[in-house]
C-alpha cells in the first residue's frame, strides 16, 4: 500500500497518533521542517522540529480552479523562523508542503497542501503568513501582450542576453552605504552613467548575502565614485567591504536592445504597432497628404 493508504488504514482503526508537519523550502534552497507534535519527526530526508510554535488554520480546499488559501501562525525564535530573515525577504515566495503524519510511524502520511508563502505580517512576538495554493498561479495573465516595449526579461530564454558577460555585469566592493538603499563604490569607468538603471544589485557575502534589490538610479559623483540607488531599502544591514554584483538594466525599448545589447533579433515587442492617437488621426487640407503619417 501507499503511504496515504497506510495512513487511512490507521485512521480507520479508531485510536490515532497523528500530527501535522510543514516543510518550508526557500528560494535559496534552504529547507526547514516544523511540526505541532511534542517530539521531532524525520521523513523524506528532513527533520521536522517540535516546539517551534508553528501552527496552521484549517485548509480551505475546493474543486475547480478556485484558489486554496490558508494561514500559518508561528512564534519568532532563533530555532525556527527569525525576524531578521523574514524582514530580509528570505521567505518571500517560499514553497510550502503541509502533511498529516502518524507520529508513531512517519511512513504513514498524506500530503494535504502544497503551495507558496504569500504575505507575511508581524503580530507581536510572532508572525502570520498567508499560504497560497497552486491554483494561485492561474490568476496570473498568460499569453502575449501586444505592446511596443519588449515582453522578455533581460537574460531569460526569450531574451538570450548572457548576463555573465563582463560588459553587462560588474563585481565590486561596497565602499559606503546609506539607509540600506544608497550604495557607493569606487569608480567604474568602463560603464557609462545610467548603465545599471533598471538592473539588479545583489550582495555576495556578509549577513545579507544573496539579497537583491532593483536599481532605481545609477550616477557618477563629482569625485568619480559610483552611486547606486535602489527603489526599496534592503531588509538586512549591509556593511562596507561587502562584495556586490551589479547587473545592467534594460528599459525594454528597441533602441536599447539594438545599441546597448546588440540583441534586436530577439526583441519581443512590437515597436511599429500604432498608438492610441492613430484612432483620432485624419487628413487635413492644410498639410501635404502624401501617404505619410497623419496628424490628429
Amino acid at each position: 500500500m501507499s503511504a496515504r493508504d497506510d495512513l487511512l488504514a490507521h485512521l480507520a482503526g479508531g485510536a490515532t497518533t497523528v500530527c501535522r508537519a510543514w516543510l518550508v523550502r526557500r528560494v535559496d534552497g534552504t529547507q526547514m521542517g516544523f511540526t505541532d507534535h511534542d517530539g521531532d519527526l524525520r521523513f523524506g530526508g528532513v527533520t521536522f522540529r517540535a516546539s517551534t510554535g508553528l501552527t496552521a488554520g484549517a485548509l480551505q480546499q475546493s474543486t475547480g480552479l478556485s484558489v486554496d488559501n490558508t494561514q500559518a501562525v508561528g512564534a519568532l525564535s532563533d530555532a525556527g523562523l527569525t525576524e531578521a530573515d523574514i524582514l530580509a525577504g528570505r521567505y518571500d515566495g517560499a514553497e510550502v508542503e503541509a502533511w498529516l503524519v502518524n507520529w508513531a510511524d512517519p511512513t504513514q502520511r498524506d500530503l494535504l497542501f502544497r503551495g507558496t508563502l504569500g504575505e507575511i505580517t508581524r503580530n507581536g512576538a510572532g508572525f502570520e503568513a498567508e499560504l497560497r495554493g497552486l491554483a494561485e498561479r492561474l490568476n496570473h495573465p498568460q499569453g502575449w501582450v501586444y505592446q511596443r516595449e519588449c515582453a522578455a526579461l533581460l537574460g531569460d530564454r526569450e531574451c538570450g542576453v548572457d548576463l555573465q558577460d563582463p560588459q553587462f555585469t560588474a563585481d565590486c566592493v561596497l565602499a559606503e552605504v546609506t539607509e540600506r538603499r544608497v550604495f557607493r563604490f569606487a569608480p567604474l569607468a568602463e560603464y557609462p552613467q545610467g548603465w545599471f538603471e533598471r538592473g539588479v544589485l545583489t550582495l555576495r557575502d556578509g549577513a545579507a548575502a544573496d539579497l537583491s534589490g532593483a536599481i532605481k538610479t545609477d550616477r557618477i559623483l563629482a569625485d568619480g565614485r559610483r552611486e547606486i540607488g535602489l527603489w526599496r531599502a534592503l531588509g538586512a544591514d549591509v556593511a562596507a567591504g561587502t562584495a556586490v554584483r551589479l547587473v545592467a538594466g534594460c528599459d525594454k525599448r528597441p533602441e536599447t536592445c539594438r545599441q546597448k545589447f546588440n540583441n534586436f533579433l530577439n526583441f519581443r515587442g512590437f515597436p511599429h504597432i500604432p498608438g492610441e492617437d492613430w484612432l483620432t488621426s485624419f487628413p487635413t487640407s492644410s498639410l501635404v497628404n502624401d501617404g505619410g503619417s497623419l496628424r490628429g
